[in-house]
């Protein structure tokens, strides 16, 4: 009997002991599945907040130039105006590889759109491939993203580079004429070109094209080119090499295919005691203000055309895109003027300091 009565109580405990653990286990899993739920729910509310948050980045071929950098502010001053969350500037640093690396980088990142100035027109491809792959849009600032035949792969927005070099060509004829250059066996005109730079070689046959459509007899064996890659060093020594390689030539008419080309042939003229008799005119004009601040330079105009202009369009168009769906422009080039050292401040306004 005593080993029946301990059975059944030995029994009864262990009855107990599991309907208190199922009780524990019940309670416990109660409060594990609604902690998850909970968390869950913040999950979902701050993977929505992200969502919601616009992210556009701006990667620029030269980012330490001035164009640029002015072209990426107005970029991200549009971006706040217009309510985007984060604007993210990137220098590809004229490097194909850097570049290659900020597209990968603003992809993995999930950015919801890009602006891009590209350092090799021969990466453009490779570049709407992979933002397309991603469904990231894109605009390309400047210099276009193009097939191997010219045609436009992503919409653009830059300058009429050919209108524009055009009115510096007609401006150059016109000083040429006025100080009586075009007769004068020592002068000689020299062309910097960028002729790796779509956006650039227009700008240079619109400089051919009007200064000799104005000067039709100039001697075409006093037009002189130079090849350089955008950057005032660069410049300069293209400038300095063929400067030096004519002695003859002793008053030099220089355009360029930007404002660092120009500065680069403005310091070429210096070195070699040329710039007192030599003319150069600008393109862009933000490094030829400081040329204009000088007692004297070789700098006397510079086609303005606004980088704030570039940068902000480009920006808009994207943000409507991307908020709207509205569809973005294949082409927009913005306007431009020639500034002098008497109307620069008047013209360029605030960007004249």
């Amino acid at each position: 009997m005593k080993k029946i009565l301990s059975l059944l109580i030995a029994t009864t405990l262990i009855i107990s002991l599991f309907v208190g653990c199922s009780k524990d286990e019940k309670n416990d899993t109660k409060k594990d599945d609604n902690k998850p739920v909970a968390e869950k729910n913040d999950d979902k509310k701050e993977a929505d907040k992200k969502d919601d948050k616009i992210v556009i980045a701006g990667i620029y071929k030269a980012g330490d130039q001035v164009w640029f950098i002015d072209e990426g502010a107005a970029a991200e001053e549009m971006c706040k105006k217009m309510g985007v969350d984060e604007f993210i500037y990137i220098d590809a640093k004229m490097n194909p590889e850097t570049y290659l690396q900020a597209i990968d980088n603003v992809i993995a990142q999930e950015v919801d759109g890009v602006l891009t100035c590209i350092p090799d027109q021969q990466l453009s491809q490779v570049t709407v491939n992979k933002l397309k792959e991603a469904g990231i849009p894109v605009i390309a600032a400047d210099d276009a993203l193009q097939d191997e035949d010219g045609n436009k792969l992503a919409p653009w927005v830059g300058i009429s580079a050919y209108n524009i070099g055009a009115a510096n060509g007609e401006w150059m004829a016109k000083y040429a004429i006025d100080n009586g250059l075009d007769k004068d066996e020592e002068a000689g005109l020299l062309l910097l070109t960028m002729d790796t730079v779509s956006s650039c070689v227009p700008r240079t046959e619109g400089e051919y094209d009007k200064f000799t459509e104005n000067i039709s007899d100039f001697p075409e064996d006093k037009i002189y080119r130079a090849d350089y890659n955008g950057e005032t060093d660069k410049g300069f020594a293209a400038a300095s090499s063929v400067i030096t390689a004519n002695p003859q030539i002793k008053k030099w008419m220089v355009m360029a295919a930007n404002d660092e080309g120009a500065v680069g042939g403005v310091r070429a003229l210096e070195q070699a005691g040329l710039d007192k008799d030599s003319c150069v005119i600008g393109l862009g004009a933000y490094l030829a203000k400081g040329e204009f601040k000088k007692e004297y330079s070789a700098m006397k105009a510079a086609t303005y055309f606004s980088a704030q202009a570039v940068g902000g369009d480009s920006a808009k168009f994207l943000i409507e895109h991307i908020k709207n769906g509205t569809e973005i422009p294949m082409e927009h080039a913005v306007d431009a003027i020639i500034v002098t050292k008497d109307n620069y401040k008047e013209v360029m306004g605030k960007y004249a300091e």
